[in-house]
């Protein structure tokens, strides 16, 4: 099986003008699987999905991958990982595994929850994670009524609530999640987000670091001038802990036409980044706007399918994007 894929990864992407590069997104990697949160990894699974890049493709260092790519220059099969957020497994569990595998990564970090607090959807999560009854009724914060019956019940539960709130204001959606926490008398410890200190780590052990903005707003829910200062600020405050001039920035959620607008695109560009990155799923290509690369969620649980996924995106081309008056990479 091995050479079979190794025979097969030779032919995947070619080098040059003509290649194409994948960038896979991480948000969590957990020492154990969490059954509330399916989208997210668990060491083991990170670990052979290391293996698999080491072995049949080619990762790299986002920052310079960018670089190839704009010269026309990127090597067959290129591939690189990202993080977005700022959790603190990723230092914990995910570094060691990189380190083990030699492969790169480039960490986007939101730098108003170092060390303290709890991203909103997270809240959420682990307010109804421990619900001990097998019924919840939620219809005076409008959330709806559940049976929680089965752990399945429980994950359908925590995602009918998170859709709801999602795209609330930020103002909205905060008092929302309080309420809730409230309403099941939950004590908000929780708090998975990297240190200032950690974020040295990173830096020091050869990780590249990347903006996303101070606290993760849905930058087409606020206002261009909060917008700006989400950017401009996040860049600032990295650039002042890490002492290195902090060039890629990820849109929070980053759904082109959905979650940030072309105006964005143009504060993106205005705060000095060199590239910035969503989640419309696709190969990045030298053609591509460099403000709005392309991303894919490895979401797999085999390791053939996740390389089947990785050959297959390597085909998937013209990502979704919102529409500027520049012309792209200029």
């Amino acid at each position: 099986m091995r050479a079979l894929l190794r025979a097969a990864s030779a032919v995947v992407s070619s080098k040059g003008v003509s290649a194409r590069l994948l960038i896979l997104f991480y948000h969590r990697v957990h020492a154990h699987a969490d059954p509330l949160r399916p989208c997210d990894v668990d060491a083991d699974t990170f670990d052979w999905q290391m293996e698999v890049l080491a072995r049949y493709f080619t990762p790299l260092a986002l920052g310079n991958a960018m670089e190839l790519l704009r010269q026309g220059k990127l090597p067959a099969n290129a591939v690189c990982v990202t993080f977005d957020d700022g959790y603190a497994d990723n230092l914990e569990v995910a570094l060691p595994i990189l380190q083990r595998r030699a492969v790169p990564a480039t960490f986007f970090l939101t730098t108003g929850f170092f060390g303290h607090g709890c991203m909103w959807n997270d809240r959420v999560i682990e307010s109804l994670r421990n619900v001990d009854t097998q019924k919840l009724s939620l219809l005076n914060l409008g959330l709806g009524e559940y049976e929680i019956t089965s752990m399945d019940a429980r994950l359908q539960m925590v995602n009918a609530v998170l859709r709801q709130l999602k795209h609330l204001p930020r103002e909205e959606r905060d008092n929302q999640v309080q309420r809730l926490e409230n309403e099941l008398n939950v004590d908000a410890a929780y708090a998975p987000m990297m240190r200032e200190d950690q974020v040295s780590v990173l830096v020091r052990a050869g990780m590249e670091v990347g903006a996303h903005t101070i606290n993760h707003p849905i930058l087409s829910k606020i206002s261009l001038d909060e917008a700006r200062e989400e950017i401009e600020s996040g860049k600032q405050q990295l650039e002042a802990l890490t002492g290195k001039e902090v060039t890629l920035f990820a849109y929070p959620n980053g759904v082109p036409g959905q979650d940030y607008e072309a105006e964005h695109v143009d504060l993106v560009k205005a705060a000095g980044f060199d590239a910035a990155f969503s989640t419309a799923w696709a190969a990045a290509q030298h053609t591509d706007d460099f403000f709005q690369m392309p991303r894919i969620a490895p979401w797999d649980n085999t390791r053939l399918r996740f390389y089947l996924r990785l050959v297959r995106s390597y085909r998937a081309a013209n990502a979704e994007r919102v529409f500027v008056n520049d012309v792209a990479n200029e």
